[in-house]
């Protein structure tokens, strides 16, 4: 019988473009017993080709093992699985070549996507190859695993129970008396500026655009609905100067405190920030294309959605510990609030595509502690009538 070995790869790039290291997991695909891991410092890359060179390392090593293996490549980067599995075309001359290599190298290896938090194994070895680099030290990592030594057992017992906690059955909220208080967040987009009205991209470092009036009085209406709804324990804002102002037209009417969460900013958009789609379209037209296509394709000098979900989930988790059990208002921005409502209801990355957010629009979601989340509302603007809200953006 042919033996199945499992590989998990993962790569990363601190700058995107920047400092870069890939690390792979090859395991057995019978009892998922780690057999090697590998990873290497590779200088300055994009996360793309960070995660191909962690599929080549793990493809090469798995060869190692066993030459004649079926092989299995797990992977959280949604653009390889699909360019690899041949349903997305390869426009950037780099990555065809690292995708062609792989293909030659395991010609009959088929192609899964998994969880970021599922992948923890190989991404671990990402951050030690990068953190061995920035001390000076050798960066690459090449070693076989034996279950005996207590490294290789933490990393097969964390997959395990995640595969555990991911088959437990859950509680259905509604219906389920044991739940327990939930932390209620209140999220509501910023009031509107002059570049929402002109639908220009307006990213974590561009022009940090104040409230026009109108964004104010947005703001109010938004801060009467919160009250309305029985008022709240604290306000968390983004750090950004629109979403400030919101969140201190909220605190006067709510007679909240104001902490600011910097992973809530809105997404980097880097070049494209201060320009309109269609400017986008017409000056980066091959770059606009492979952003649409992918969610880890990252504006020139800005951010991939994949690359926020994770800052943006890291604050979520950061609000949720410290004001468990509250009800809280979480003032921020587009693709946040479409992340973390994702996030509640698990749905793809890809569906933030398809979620519209009008300024100061309220989106209300439960937190419960065993990990259950309720989406109650999303996207709500009655509240606004009362306001001349202007273009939805």
């Amino acid at each position: 019988m042919t033996r199945l070995l499992v590989v998990e790869a993962d790569g990363g790039s601190r700058g995107n473009p920047g400092p870069a290291a890939y690390g792979a997991v090859v395991r057995d695909g019978e009892t998922e017993r780690v057999l090697a891991e590998v990873g290497d410092a590779i200088g300055i890359a994009t996360n793309n080709v960070a995660e191909y060179r962690g599929l080549l390392a793990g493809l090469e090593r798995a060869l190692e093992i066993d030459p004649a293996a079926q092989i299995e490549v797990r992977l959280d980067s949604k653009l390889v699985v699909e360019q690899m599995s041949g349903r997305w075309a390869m426009r950037n001359a780099a990555l065809r070549e690292l995708a062609l290599t792989a293909r030659r190298l395991a010609p009959g290896a088929t192609f899964t996507w998994i969880p970021r938090d599922r992948n923890r194994a190989a991404d671990r070895l990402v951050n030690e190859a990068l953190d061995a680099e920035l001390r000076g030290e050798p960066a690459r990592i090449d070693r076989a695993v034996d279950l005996g030594v207590p490294q290789a057992e933490d990393v097969v017992g964390e997959v395990l129970e995640d595969r555990a906690k991911a088959e437990r059955p859950r509680a259905l909220v509604g219906w389920a008396t044991d739940l327990g208080a939930p932390t209620m967040t209140l999220l509501g987009r910023h009031g509107a500026t002059a570049m929402s009205l002109e639908k220009k991209f307006s990213g974590a470092g561009g022009f940090d655009a104040p409230l026009i009036a109108l964004g104010e009085a947005q703001a109010h209406a938004l801060a009467r609905e919160i009250v309305a709804r029985g008022g709240i324990d604290g306000i968390v804002a983004s750090p950004r100067l629109r979403t400030r102002q919101t969140a201190a037209i909220v605190a006067e009417h709510a007679g909240a405190s104001i902490d600011i969460e910097d992973g809530l900013i809105e997404c980097d958009f880097g070049e494209w920030d201060g320009h309109t789609f269609a400017e986008v379209q017409q000056r980066w037209p091959d770059e606009l294309n492979a952003w649409i296509a992918s969610t880890d394709v990252a504006p020139p000098g800005g951010e991939s959605f994949a690359e926020c979900r994770d800052r943006v989930d890291a604050a979520r988790r950061a609000v949720l510990k410290r004001h468990a059990g509250q009800r809280i208002a979480v003032i921020s921005h587009v693709t946040p609030i479409k992340l973390i409502t994702g996030m509640c209801v698990d749905a793809p990355l890809s569906s933030l595509y398809r979620m519209e957010l009008a300024p100061c629009s309220l989106t209300t979601i439960a937190w419960f502690a065993d990990g259950n989340s309720s989406l109650f509302g999303f996207a709500e603007s009655a509240h606004l009538r009362e306001v001349d809200a202007g273009p939805g953006v």
